[in-house]
């Protein structure tokens, strides 16, 4: 596992060793590993940074899994150095790979990015470094590379902020500030459904690229934040709040409102994508009230307070923003943060 101290690699690393598989974690040790895993110290960034795994005397493995989202070239320099010591290799990638717009419906067929490289260093985009790296385990690898291009990945052990904070906001009550229509579909996969299926499907030998998401309709935004409101057991109301309305106070769908996304192409690319090939390859995503309610447990577990990547900006929506949006009469109170209903004096009638 190059990482597996944080999310998706630390889902994969747990995933394996329920199965009672022998799992190595190569890391920086900012994190330790899961307990069970045997730890390999580098940084695949720095120069030399592979020279642990470069030792002549080091082992073999059946898979290599890589979440990397920088550099393609430290896919390239990984893949490379263990194309004769691993059987199979697994790139944790991105349905960002596509080319936009990317219209609903979109299967791997789908056309990707141009101008992405494998050897391309840190000034690329999101979309190209995701599949440069692609390229890049596909060039080492060839048809024992498996490209699992995520969508929206939810859980315990997130470390971007999305589920956090709305888990987090809904719990502190009151009126919440709910986006859209309770009914619009959002596409999402749990990381240790993820994990589930890139063992899986390494097992099985599977190669080339998978839209790894749950089916359109799994759930929707009413459905995601009720389950937040039943886990955390809040007084919160959801107030459902017109798209246009929304956009109008400057408001950023997907980072000011995590998950959330108004009607139209990008909607249409991360909410609408076609996902049969996958579930065709045993892909099953647990229900929604099971992802939010074991992410709440974690959530409480470390005092509320989730990791957060240095390398991603803060998500979620200013309380003062929400206040404003939520109407006359609601004010956002400084130490709980959420807008709350202004003091009644005596009746008078």
């Amino acid at each position: 596992m190059l990482g597996g101290t944080e999310f998706v690699g630390r889902a994969v690393t747990e995933a394996a060793l329920v199965r009672g598989w022998q799992v190595t974690v190569f890391h920086r040790g900012h994190h330790a590993p899961p307990p069970g895993a045997d730890g390999i110290i580098g940084d695949r960034t720095a120069e030399n940074g592979l020279a642990a795994l470069a030792a002549a005397d080091g082992p073999t493995w059946d898979l290599v899994v890589d979440t990397w989202s920088g550099a393609p070239s430290a896919v390239r320099d990984a893949a490379r150095l263990l194309s004769a010591r691993a059987a199979r290799y697994t790139y944790i990638s991105s349905r960002s790979v596509y080319d936009y717009p990317t219209p609903a419906g979109l299967t791997e067929d789908g056309p990707v990015v141009a101008g992405a490289s494998p050897d391309a260093g840190d000034d690329q985009s999101y979309a190209l470094a995701k599949r440069g790296g692609e390229l890049a385990a596909q060039d080492a690898f060839g048809d024992r590379a498996l490209l699992a291009r995520a969508g929206l990945i939810l859980g315990p052990w997130e470390n971007i902020g999305r589920l956090p904070w709305w888990l987090n906001r809904i719990a502190r009550g009151g009126p919440v500030l709910a986006p859209g229509t309770p009914d619009a579909d959002i596409q999402y996969i749990d990381a240790r459904d993820l994990a589930a299926w890139v063992l899986d499907a390494a097992e099985r030998g599977l190669h080339g690229p998978y839209n790894l998401v749950s089916r359109p309709g799994h759930t929707t935004m009413g459905g995601l934040l009720d389950a937040c409101v039943r886990a955390t057991g809040s007084d919160a109301e959801l107030r459902w709040t017109p798209a246009e309305k929304i956009l109008a106070a400057g408001v950023e769908p997907w980072t000011d409102l995590p998950v959330w996304l108004p009607p139209g192409e990008t909607y249409d690319a991360l909410h609408q994508g076609d996902v049969g090939l996958a579930h065709a390859a045993g892909l099953r995503c647990r229900p929604v009230e099971e992802t939010v309610a074991d992410t709440w447990a974690w959530l409480r577990e470390l005092g509320g307070t989730a990791p957060q990547r240095p390398d991603r900006p803060v998500v979620g929506l200013a309380p003062e923003t929400e206040a404003k949006l939520l109407g006359p009469g609601r004010r956002a109170d400084a130490a709980s943060g959420y807008p709350q209903a202004p003091r009644r004096g005596p009746s008078r009638r």
